[in-house]
């Protein structure tokens, strides 16, 4: 319940006009609810006949005990109902007292609607400003943080997790604003009534709290773990759609159906034993709540009744009095039995939280400085100066040092394993350097905020990144009030106003999921224009044009010589080819740069840029 309580003061403050509003309304509910309950006293005197000792009214003030002005409280109500059933007739009395429990009751459910309808906007804005720090905090993370975690698992938890905290907290906030002020209230009244009544249930109370509890924590146990394998299949799902044409070239179907069967055996018989217990909530505490009354009607019993049976004048409670304590006692079971489902929604939804906050409060290890330099425009060189990198414990790059004048191209070449994406990626700040540093114009990057840093690079990847939208938005993507005159002239560039044009809508026309409408090299030459909108003074290809076929290469190159032209370019390539005539050709291999020159000079070295050359026919 203190985990519940901080994520009440994480999500509410914003919320405080609405917490006011359904509190009072609340308040009001069980107020009127005693109202109503108290017609059933003087109802019951009436139809039963019982005798009752005259009252005359007795004069109080506020600064008489509590006793005393309790009792002259209860005396004055009665005296007012007797003597206007003494001035009526009693079937007249008996129309007036349930024309009273009628409005009270109006006024009791009306105020318990209007605390439910301030809630609601609690509950959807709570969940709307939890996936909104989800997704803003997902974009925020480094890139290193999602290679050690699986995309079904994050889908998870920004999905299923997500809406089991709005299913199992958001929809127990009416019983927990409600429950707890009507409980409290009765309490009040019952202790009023009778103190030895009221603390011989608190006796019993302990008992059947103990046993919700136990139920709670093993429930919350058993979230969890549902939840975890529910990531484990998204994952699944996920690999599977990724994955579907290399599943059916190697007829592996019936292997993929036999895992994802297992795991979803495995979930269903998790969630199977997590309902059950849940399901316990609601017999459990009728069973308890069951017991304790019938405990109550003897202790009751044995107050009112004299030792042989007849009524005792000198209890401190008398039948219809009792009567009215057992309405009130009964009014609290439902509301504790609500809260102590409330409990068990909420232990559950606190797994799912827990798991939520393990991104929410991840650590982004990619920081801009407390006083960050500013970069007016790059003006110089980039330099990589005694660079040592490693992702766990194996050194990926090490004692790189590498100079890209203003205006060059610099290609990085070897096999596949031997840095050059991941020397390429320290310049955006991808990652950090573990030794050595970065630096732009001579300052070290990481005194540039990481924004200022990728404000200043355009990136082409071997994966044509696309997203499910328009042309138009997908080439003006990061770029503030694109016009489509500035979007058809980086098109023409990029190669690709042709294909474009040709489409039922041109620029308006949606590419659909990751551009799957388009060709390889239409993808390409979309991210080129992109990149060409942008006009970045510095540009990264990696292996832009590896996956393509001749045709769209020489389109796509053709493409990229436009854009690379007149800026400063980190090429990594596996198709020498596209790189022959770069300003500089840095050869890696097992993290360091081996060879460096023109690609003529390295041929005539006859060394491992010789071997590349030799492998690959131009």
């Amino acid at each position: 319940m203190f985990k519940f309580i901080t994520l009440l003061k994480r999500f509410i403050p914003p919320y405080k006009k609405y917490v006011f509003l359904s509190l009072l309304f609340n308040l009001l509910t069980t107020i009127f609810s005693l109202f109503s309950f108290g017609a059933i006293i003087p109802l019951l005197r009436i139809l039963f006949k019982t005798a009752e000792p005259v009252k005359v009214y007795q004069v109080w003030t506020w600064n008489d005990k509590f006793k005393v002005i309790a009792d002259g409280i209860e005396n004055n109500l009665t005296y007012t109902i007797q003597h206007f059933i003494e001035s009526v007739s009693p079937s007249t009395a008996l129309i007036c007292i349930g024309s009273f429990l009628v409005v009270m009751t109006a006024f009791k459910v009306g105020t318990a609607y209007l605390g439910a309808h301030f809630l609601i906007p609690i509950r959807t804005g709570v969940l709307r400003d939890l996936r909104n720090q989800l997704y803003k905090k997902i974009i925020s993370l480094p890139i290193g943080f999602f290679t050690a975690e699986r995309k079904g698992d994050i889908m998870s938890r920004m999905t299923g997790d997500v809406n089991e905290v709005e299913a199992s907290i958001m929809s127990s906030l009416d019983m927990v604003f409600k429950n707890p002020i009507m409980i409290v209230i009765y309490l009040i009244v019952m202790f009023v009534m009778s103190w030895k009544l009221t603390l011989f249930v608190l006796v019993l109370l302990p008992f059947s709290g103990y046993l919700i509890g136990k139920i709670g924590k093993s429930l919350k146990r058993r979230s969890t773990e549902g939840q975890e394998q529910t990531g484990e299949l998204l994952s699944q799902i996920e690999e599977t759609l990724g994955g579907l044409r290399v599943v059916k070239a190697f007829n592996a179907e019936h292997k993929l159906e036999a895992r994802f069967s297992l795991l979803n055996e495995k979930t269903r018989k998790t969630f199977t034993r997590l309902n059950r217990r849940y399901n316990l909530a609601h017999p459990v505490s009728e069973l308890l709540g069951t017991i304790v009354i019938a405990i109550l009607l003897w202790f009751g019993g044995v107050l009112i009744l004299d030792p042989n049976g007849a009524v005792n004048t000198k209890g401190t409670i008398d039948a219809a009095q009792f009567i009215f304590y057992i309405v009130i006692f009964y009014s609290i079971i439902a509301p504790s039995k609500e809260l102590s489902k409330a409990s068990y929604s909420i232990q559950k939804g606190m797994a799912s939280l827990e798991r939520v906050d393990m991104i929410l409060m991840s650590e982004n290890t990619i920081k801009d400085p407390e006083e960050p330099q500013i970069i007016h425009s790059f003006s110089d060189k980039i330099e990589f100066r005694n660079l040592g990198f490693k992702y766990e414990t194996d050194w990926v790059l090490k004692d790189i040092n590498l100079i890209v004048p203003k205006g060059k191209t610099v290609a990085l070449v070897g096999q596949s394993g031997s840095g050059k994406s991941t020397l390429v990626d320290l310049l955006p700040r991808y990652y950090d350097a573990v030794e050595g540093e970065v630096l732009m114009d001579g300052v070290n990057i990481k005194n540039y905020k990481v924004h200022d840093i990728r404000s200043q690079m355009g990136n082409v990847n071997q994966e044509a990144i696309l997203f499910n939208d328009t042309f138009f938005n997908n080439i003006a993507f990061g770029v503030e009030n694109a016009t489509l005159e500035q979007v058809i002239e980086a098109a023409k560039i990029a190669n690709a106003h042709d294909f474009i044009s040709a489409t039922e809508n041109g620029y308006e026309t949606s590419i659909g999921d990751r551009g799957g409408k388009l060709s390889g090299g239409q993808r390409q030459r979309v991210s080129i224009a992109r990149a060409i909108l942008k006009n970045p003074p510095i540009l990264i290809l990696d292996e832009a044009t590896s996956a393509l076929d001749t045709e769209s290469e020489k389109l796509v190159q053709d493409a990229l010589e436009n854009l690379m032209l007149n800026r400063t370019t980190l090429v990594v390539a596996h198709r020498l080819s596209t790189i022959k005539r770069a300003d500089e050709i840095c050869v890696m291999h097992e993290g360091k740069i081996v060879e460096r020159g023109k690609h003529d000079d390295l041929v005539a070295l006859n060394g491992y840029y010789k071997k590349l050359c030799d492998m690959q026919s131009f």
